[in-house]
């Protein structure tokens, strides 16, 4: 059956297997895609290697730095719904990390309503694979902590709009037609993270704050790509990111 992929039963591949016992070193965690933000972090604060994710491929290191007294994670996420999410899970594993704030650049959907704000999604439509593996099939999955997250933008004062967000695994097959349906239905937004990252965090019992900005723009008439470059790397999003990791 299509979509037929979630079981409850007892799962054969486990983490430990790879890593051993769980470690428990720190509670938050930031999940940035930006090489430019990650470097910057790494030049611009005091950063302590603490675990290092495995991989045939290369290995992703796991960084803490201390922002405002508080210890922080931090690691260079790959991009994709069920890369993002299986480094999202080995992270706990490695550090015990609960608490994550995940930020990155998406499409705009409504440029009308996302130009000149931040973008905090309250639910994303599934079009990716991994979700389906950690939550019963549904066309979209609620972000739990958008009402929490707009709180912390207005103490912040950072402008943003809350609104449906899109996961897709294949950005190539955005069609008019897709593109079309999304809008009909609410979303402002696309992505290819969030929906597999955010189930992930459901099944486990973690906690996942998410923020986007929009810097590509789709819509039935073309695609526009001239704010994509900042999207992806302006450093506005990592001190954000550091002001909610302060206050989850």
């Amino acid at each position: 059956m299509l979509n037929d992929f979630y079981d409850e039963t007892e799962p054969i591949v486990k983490t430990e297997m790879f890593y051993g016992e769980k470690k428990h070193l720190i509670d938050k965690c930031l999940i940035t895609f930006s090489i430019e933000i990650f470097n910057y972090l790494l030049t611009h604060f005091e950063c302590e290697q603490i675990a290092l994710i495995k991989a045939c491929n290369g290995d992703v290191p796991i960084y803490c730095l201390e922002y405002k007294s508080e210890r922080i994670a931090f690691y260079l996420s790959a991009v994709g719904s069920a890369c993002a999410s299986t480094f999202c899970g080995e992270v706990n594993w490695l550090t015990g990390a609960t608490k994550f704030v995940m930020f990155g650049s998406c499409g705009s959907l409504d440029l009308e309503k996302t130009k000149g704000h931040f973008i905090i999604p309250t639910e994303s439509y599934r079009g990716e694979g991994c979700s389906y593996y950690y939550a019963p099939a549904a066309d979209y999955i609620e972000i739990k902590t958008a009402d929490r997250l707009a709180e912390i933008f207005t103490e912040i004062g950072m402008p943003f709009v809350k609104g449906r967000n899109w996961t897709t695994d294949a950005m190539m097959r955005e069609t008019i037609g897709l593109v079309t349906r999304r809008k009909e239905e609410g979303c402002i937004s696309v992505e290819m993270e969030l929906a597999g990252v955010q189930a992930l965090c459901d099944f486990h019992g973690f906690t996942l704050y998410d923020f986007l900005e929009a810097g590509d723009v789709l819509s039935e008439s073309g695609y526009e790509t001239e704010g994509l470059h900042d999207a992806n790397h302006s450093l506005n999003k990592l001190f954000i990111a550091l002001e909610v990791a302060l206050r989850i």
